[in-house]
């Protein structure tokens, strides 16, 4: 079977678009998107996205694969690239999508600049709607203590529609992600693993942060994560609402509206290529 994509990516955080606008349900397992997103064997991606037809009042419905197979809630970097993707097939330049996704309906925006503005909703704070154990039902974890590879980490969760550990560190760069990254996203007080972001402080509207996303390991860029690095910083008196986000791939700028409490994030999605490959 030959599979017609496109790859996009959002900050280095890539990823392969499909035109599922036929169907309700993905034409890919997730064997066979895992096998795409090989970066040897594959394509070579952090996920597969497909966009399929809307539901209710939306759209079009985003899926998304990780590169380990599992499905996440919603991807910030993702949704980017498919509003992108999106209005590449319709041939329009500026365009506001209402976009179905697991964790609830998510508006990006395209801009005359080429920038993508997208209303992440807000954020959810009570620990068993992260969910972890780290506090009881109806309390928030907020520089908590987490034991992790023989330490303890100060850590503060956000769900984003998908799940976030954030802790606060000195120097992100002397961080071996590989050897603790694993150790967060499988902690048994995470019963459906989580995200997990290291941010250092640059000043109160700066952020610099790097980030293990569950499913798919070190990438680039997350913006579920970047948005959920802007509350942890104002949940614990580190930031301000308005934040530049540093990450390896780029910057994304996030807003913590004290009017809605809905977080915006503002970043580029770009049009790698396309081709077709086989399945």
């Amino acid at each position: 079977m030959a599979l017609s994509f496109s790859k996009y990516h959002g900050l280095g955080n890539d990823f392969i678009l499909v035109d599922n606008r036929q169907s309700t349900e993905p034409c890919l397992t997730p064997d066979q998107a895992q096998q795409l997103c090989d970066r040897h064997f594959g394509i070579g991606a952090d996920g597969v996205i497909f966009a399929l037809p809307g539901q209710g009042e939306t759209d079009y419905t985003m899926r998304i694969f990780n590169s380990d197979g599992s499905e996440p809630e919603m991807c910030g970097n993702g949704i980017r690239c498919l509003a992108r993707f999106l209005a590449d097939l319709e041939g329009v330049e500026e365009k506001t999508y209402r976009i179905h996704t697991l964790a609830g309906v998510i508006m990006p925006q395209l801009l005359a600049d080429g920038q993508v503005k997208v209303d992440m909703g807000e954020p959810q704070l009570l620990a068993e709607l992260i969910p972890t154990t780290l506090a009881p039902a109806g309390e928030k974890v907020v520089d908590l203590p987490l034991a992790v590879a023989g330490q303890t980490w100060a850590v503060t969760c956000v769900s984003m529609g998908n799940p976030h550990c954030l802790t606060f560190v000195d120097d992100v760069d002397s961080l071996n992600l590989t050897e603790i990254g694993p150790l967060f996203e499988h902690h048994p007080q995470f019963p459906q693993r989580t995200n997990t972001e290291f941010i250092q402080v640059l000043g109160s509207d700066r952020l610099k942060m790097r980030v293990w996303e569950r499913g798919a390991g070190i990438t680039l860029a997350c913006g579920t994560g970047a948005c959920a690095t802007v509350v942890a910083a104002v949940l614990t008196g580190r930031g301000d609402r308005l934040c530049t986000v540093e990450l390896p791939g780029g910057n994304l700028e996030i807003e913590w509206s004290a009017q809605d409490n809905r977080l915006y994030m503002t970043g580029p999605a770009q049009r790698v290529f396309s081709g077709q490959a086989e399945i």
